[in-house]
């Protein structure tokens, strides 16, 4: 199996537990998966732990991932979303029980990073920012609201004072774009290691 193997034939694999398929697609999408996370979390460990969780929900659920629905990035950003959103949850419910000598450990800086890391860190944001800048002011606003600020498409629909059909379809537009920019993106870093 070779890398130019299509996310279809990638998931059909690894339905079949195939484990060189799930490396190859990890391999794919995992800086832009991390950094999508990182910019919900704000947090290296935790958004580590919510790209892992994505992974293994594609490897225990691949069976399940339905391609009339849409693209198979698209539904991972709607997990990694979803995970993210819950760990800030998680996260929020425990700070209160913690007592003000204990100190806030998630507010300490992880000094262990390493230079190579943090600078791939940075290309991502740097891609999907580009790529988030490429969409139009309209379906910019949507995105942020739902997959940054964790409302639901009918909030965002009331909010903003505009049709639900509408921010679906902006939704939609955005993550097809999305998808395009940041399709080969992965590919292309590892074709030069």
């Amino acid at each position: 199996m070779n890398d130019t193997a299509d996310d279809k034939q990638l998931i059909l694999l690894i339905a079949q537990k195939d484990s060189n398929a799930l490396e190859l697609l990890y391999d794919r999408y995992e800086r832009v998966i991390y950094s999508f996370a990182y910019q919900i979390v704000k947090d290296s460990m935790a958004a580590e732990e919510v790209m892992q969780e994505l992974f293994l929900r594609v490897w225990k659920n691949a069976e399940q991932i339905d391609f009339g629905r849409g693209k198979l990035l698209t539904w991972m950003f709607a997990v990694t979303r979803n995970l993210a959103i819950d760990h800030l949850r998680k996260r929020s419910s425990r700070l209160p029980q913690q007592s003000a000598d204990s100190g806030n450990l998630d507010m300490i800086q992880d000094h262990t990073a390493l230079t190579e890391d943090l600078v791939e860190l940075q290309m991502a944001g740097e891609q999907i920012r580009d790529a988030l800048l490429g969409l139009s002011r309209d379906q910019q606003q949507v995105m942020d609201m739902i997959y940054y600020q964790g409302y639901t498409q009918q909030e965002v629909a009331n909010l903003a004072a505009i049709p639900l059909g509408t921010v679906k379809g902006r939704v939609r537009l955005a993550m097809k774009q999305l998808h395009k920019s940041l399709r080969h993106w992965g590919r292309r870093d590892h074709a030069h290691e």
